[in-house]
């Protein structure tokens, strides 16, 4: 007979003494706890509340694609950021969440982001006009901005005018460094309603939907086409042949927004700054890039650009955007010998799988090569774009979005480090900090 085992636990007094390092930055107090206590363990942060954190590869496997019946998402997700985003594929759950992925997915199959590619590069080449050359700067903002803009073209290619698409980009940014607060502060829960801190973000959260709603009507009213998302969810009908109401419509766009641009922004800023450390790699891109045939046909670049992949992956690998995932189970469930009780609240920690020891060679050290053969062979330890049935819906968008945003400034410049060390700030997603480079063009 198989003896249970128990959860190592680290204390309450611990995460309280730790609690403004925390706040910071959670990564380093994770890590000791990993590295004293295994690849699961539980953390007190009440008298009555624990979080389970795990490490473990196979158990996010288990959960996500396994059996992902018995888990859903936490409260973080299912309530806490549905106040600033709504309902919808990001946040839903049960039969909320399939029927509206099974509306949104055919929007995001291969051959309709075909259809985007050119509104793709003209929002990235747009925004590299601002590059400086010979200048250190912190391009954090401009790939925040190039992300942003090639969500908004692919969304709504140009109905929304300069200032409203300020005017979102400003209040997303802040719904997320309120929820910030909210979740590593909650002992200030009380003052933050008293306040009127919260009420004051839902107050631009209201306004932001009004921005939307406004771009919806005017492209109804106006009859045009312009095959872009907007089409597609306009068009979208669930089986019983209804289209979306507004609600749903604008909670789903309003997901696409915080979730497409926010991650993307990330990644690129840290492959760009790896690729300052190692410019050997800028050198195979670019040889790549005069390798190609046709590099107008944007289809074949995305799909044939495998050293330009690789380097993404390994990024992605180092720095995942999504640097965690949380989940909470239904009905007790047990996994590796410990018992996991029903509604334990799970967080999954990307960033701690991606540098496993034991599961990557020399796993803090950027080597691209070792996706030569694709991701699929680290299936089962890579976890970028999340897995099983609730895998992020935009990953191909995303790839595509990142390697014509890489090959369009390879092609371009050479890049230099203006940076020390790779710094990084983890809020809801895992950002860059200080990351300045240098450009210089490219001799052809």
């Amino acid at each position: 007979m198989i003896t249970k085992k128990e959860i190592p636990s680290v204390p309450l007094v611990r995460f309280l003494k730790h609690s403004l390092e925390i706040l910071k930055n959670p990564l380093p107090f994770h890590h000791e706890n990993f590295i004293a206590k295994g690849d699961t363990f539980k953390l007190r942060i009440g008298f009555s509340s624990e979080i389970v954190f795990s490490r473990d590869a196979a158990f996010i496997e288990y959960v996500l694609q396994k059996n992902p019946k018995n888990y859903t998402k936490s409260k973080i997700q299912t309530e806490d950021l549905v106040k600033y985003v709504g309902k919808g594929l990001l946040t839903a759950e049960g039969d909320l969440w399939k029927k509206q992925r099974q509306l949104i997915q055919p929007a995001f199959h291969k051959k309709q982001l075909a259809n985007l590619l050119d509104k793709i590069r003209e929002a990235i080449l747009l925004e590299y006009k601002g590059i400086e050359v010979g200048k250190a700067m912190d391009v954090f903002p401009v790939f925040n901005d190039l992300a942003f803009q090639t969500v908004v073209k692919s969304l709504f290619s140009s109905a929304a005018s300069a200032e409203d698409i300020s005017r979102l980009q400003f209040i997303t940014e802040a719904a997320q460094k309120m929820l910030v607060k909210e979740l590593r502060q909650p002992y200030l829960g009380w003052w933050f309603k008293a306040s009127g801190i919260i009420e004051k973000h839902l107050v631009l959260t209201r306004e932001a939907r009004q921005i939307l709603k406004n771009i919806v009507n005017t492209r109804r009213e106006s009859k045009e086409r312009h095959d872009d998302l907007l089409d597609m969810l306009l068009e979208a009908r669930y089986d019983d042949g209804i289209a979306m109401d507004e609600e749903q419509l604008i909670d789903e766009i309003f997901i696409l927004f915080t979730a497409g641009h926010e991650t993307t922004s990330n990644a690129l800023t840290f492959i760009f700054q790896l690729l300052a450390q190692h410019p050997e790699w800028q050198d195979e891109i670019y040889k790549e890039i005069k390798r190609n045939d046709n590099p107008e046909d944007l289809m074949l670049v995305v799909t044939t650009s495998k050293v330009c992949q690789q380097v993404i992956e390994e990024g992605m690998r180092l720095y995942p955007p999504v640097y965690f995932m949380d989940r909470v189970n239904v009905e007790e469930d047990e996994f590796n010998n410990f018992i996991f009780k029903k509604d334990s609240k799970l967080l999954f920690s990307i960033y701690e799988i991606h540098r496993h020891p034991e599961l990557w060679q020399r796993p803090n050290e950027f080597l691209p090569e070792r996706f030569e053969d694709g991701g699929r062979k680290f299936s089962s330890q890579y976890f970028p774009f999340g897995a099983g049935p609730r895998k992020c819906i935009g990953n191909n968008f995303a790839m595509f979005e990142m390697i014509i945003a890489v090959t369009e400034l390879v092609k371009t410049y050479k890049i230099f480090q203006e940076f020390e060390t790779i710094e990084m700030t983890p809020l809801i997603t895992l950002k860059p900090k200080n990351a300045f480079l240098r450009f210089e063009e490219r001799i052809k």
